[in-house]
């Protein structure tokens, strides 16, 4: 290239070949220089592009994977990274994918199992009799609710404090009297208005066949036991057990002709709320002129 430059252009003045270049081949000399320099930065520039290019569809594909990977044994894939839509389906699409829809038919929403009604509530009353314990503890025996009868005579019966409430009091037929010679004794700590005893042998009657008392148990749809202290002297008393919502009654005969006789009567049973259990306890026969029964105390749990 050289030899040919030389042959071509005359050198510089002191060159051994003679006068040098003229301006405009000069000119010329450095446009062509320019442009093969411009040439070579194209197809350089050209090139990086294509690399960058190839580079960026690599990692495309490869990230979702390496975000799986990451995510750890375990974790279900496409965890940790935006849900993206996925495209409609075709008619047939859909079919295949949800067998028994329809095209375009969402499948239906899973919905909560309704809760039981307080009607739905099956009843349930059982009753039975046992001896009375030489001391009853009302406080245990009726952590949910308990009255007492006879202590203040025949006013208000003593309950408990801060009870359910659920025993009531519904009255009866005959007029009654207070006593304090029961063969048991009974005992609290958390009455109201008189917060303990700590062995009272008080209680109510009421004379006369036919007479007796009523008495009432709120349900609440659960199972429930309650416990009514009741006696007679010289007569035979009948207690009847039902629910207010009808089902299964009961009904039990305490008798002694001769002398005074207490029992521990045990009901079990389960209403819905709002229904009520119904004790009626009655002199269903009288052995002389002063035949009666009574009741000391009723305890729920």
């Amino acid at each position: 290239m050289a030899e040919e430059d030389r042959t071509r252009f005359a050198g510089p003045p002191w060159s051994p070949y003679g006068q040098g270049p003229t301006r405009s081949a000069l000119r010329r000399i450095a446009r062509a220089r320019q442009r093969r320099r411009w040439i070579v930065e194209t197809l350089a520039a050209v090139a990086c592009l294509a690399a960058l290019a190839a580079y960026l569809g690599t990692e495309q594909h490869a990230g979702p994977r390496q975000q799986e990977r990451a995510a750890g044994p375990g974790t279900a894939p496409g965890a940790g990274r935006p849900a993206v839509p996925s495209p409609q389906r075709s008619g047939a699409d859909a079919a295949a994918a949800s067998p028994g829809l329809r095209p375009r038919q969402r499948p239906p929403s899973p919905s909560a199992s309704p809760s039981p009604s307080p009607s739905a509530v099956e009843p349930v009353l059982t009753l039975s009799q046992a001896d009375v314990p030489a001391r009853v503890d009302l406080s245990a025996a009726g952590p949910v609710d308990w009255v007492h009868w006879g202590l203040l005579g025949t006013e208000p019966p003593v309950r408990k404090r801060n009870g359910s409430g659920a025993i009531r009091d519904e009255g009866g037929r005959g007029t009654r009297e207070s006593y304090s010679n029961n063969p048991e004794v009974y005992l609290w700590r958390d009455g109201s208005p008189v917060e303990s005893a700590s062995g009272t042998m008080s209680g109510v009657y009421t004379c006369g066949r036919g007479s007796g008392f009523t008495l009432a148990v709120s349900g609440d749809g659960v199972p429930r036991t309650v416990r009514l202290y009741a006696g007679l002297w010289m007569a035979r008393g009948r207690l009847d057990a039902r629910l207010s919502t009808g089902g299964p009654t009961s009904t039990v005969r305490l008798e002694d002709p001769h002398t005074q006789h207490t029992a521990e009567f045990i009901v079990r049973f389960r209403a819905p709320r709002g229904a009520r259990l119904l004790l009626t306890w009655t002199v269903e026969e009288s052995f002389g002129d002063g035949g009666n029964v009574s009741v000391q105390a009723v305890a729920l749990r």
